[in-house]
């Protein structure tokens, strides 16, 4: 019978044991962030969805939950009362009313470099530009008649009697022939196409000359200053989501689409995609350069000197509080 001659030694035994076997080391702690979108669950969001699916936020040390938007629902007040951290501002306009309403929210990075805002009009009556639509009924939201619709009427000389209400609903546009509404570039023509069985005249708000980014990403000036390692994350993560989803395989970010939005087609979803990488709204202009989310002060420049001509926002206006660039030209990017 074998005897254990001493404690001490026996211990020293055991621990020169146990130094030799791996060490489990606990996953690292995600942290949580709560993600708004200005829309339901569509195409349009397909590089946020992806990086969920597809791991990349996690990669990035990010628990991200994406909460759906629509009309009835404030971003801008969810962030204020701190129910989100980052959110879609859907343009410029909203950005320079930060400032304009002085709220502490700023735009981090720009994910469409085009803006896919359109009106929509009837072939038969031969309205085949913006200029055509004078004195002509146009539907638009009432955020639209705050915004884009004052850089229409100033430039076509559009008058307010022309509008019309519109609740994202396209029947008034079906049963009424001399009606043009507002619309989205990824959605509402092949809508029309699957009723009517043809595409109507599309007028494209970036062919008018209007150069706004849209789909801005935006966030507390708070959190800017407090955690901007989570904003640089999030942006880079958030970027590489839309890599994956246009250039690689968009599957995953389909599947989570139609399971938060089931009234979602495929067909749809699918022309959504098309569109936007057919017509360069994430990847074209800067991103070339600065990659995608890309943002520079000349272009900023440029749409408020647009919006300032055309009235809606006074000489020496503090254009450059409503966005930072700190977290777009990827120096020093975040890497996962």
């Amino acid at each position: 019978m074998r005897v254990i001659r001493s404690i001490p030694a026996f211990a020293a035994a055991l621990a020169g044991l146990l130094a030799t076997l791996p060490i489990a080391h606990a996953a690292p702690k995600l942290q949580k962030v709560t993600f708004g979108l200005d829309w339901v669950a569509e195409a349009e969001y397909g590089g946020y969805y992806q990086a969920v699916a597809t791991g990349i936020y996690k990669k990035y040390g990010l628990n991200v939950t994406i909460r759906e938007g629509g009309p009835e629902v404030n971003n801008a007040q969810l962030l204020l009362a701190g129910k989100l951290n980052f959110d879609i501002t859907s343009n410029g306009f909203l950005a320079f009313n930060f400032v304009k309403e002085h709220i502490p929210f700023i735009a981090v990075a720009a994910m469409f470099q085009k803006d896919p805002d359109i009106l929509l009009a009837h072939r038969s009556t031969g309205e085949t530009s913006f200029a055509a639509l004078k004195g002509k009924p146009i539907a638009v939201s009432s955020d639209t008649r705050a915004s884009w619709w004052l850089f229409l009427a100033h430039k076509y000389h559009y008058s307010d009697s022309q509008l019309r209400p519109y609740d994202f609903n396209l029947a008034p546009f079906f049963t009424n022939k001399n009606l043009a509404v507002q619309g989205f570039l990824t959605s509402e023509p092949f809508l029309v196409k699957q009723k009517t069985g043809h595409y109507p005249v599309v007028l494209r708000l970036d062919k008018a000359g209007f150069d706004g980014y849209a789909q801005l990403v935006a966030t507390s000036k708070k959190l800017v200053a407090s955690d901007p390692s989570l904003v640089q994350r999030f942006i880079a993560a958030s970027a590489a989501g839309w890599k994956s989803y246009l250039d690689g395989n968009p599957a995953p970010a389909f599947a989570l689409i139609r399971k938060a939005n089931p009234d979602m087609t495929m067909p749809l979803l699918k022309y959504g995609y098309d569109t936007l990488k057919k017509d360069g709204i994430v990847e074209s202009g800067d991103t070339k350069t600065l990659g995608i989310g890309a943002m520079t002060n000349a272009r900023w420049k440029g749409f408020y000197d647009q919006m300032r001509d055309a009235g809606m926002y006074p000489a020496h206006f503090d254009y450059k509080a409503a966005y930072t660039l700190q977290f777009v030209d990827h120096k020093g990017a975040a890497k996962p």
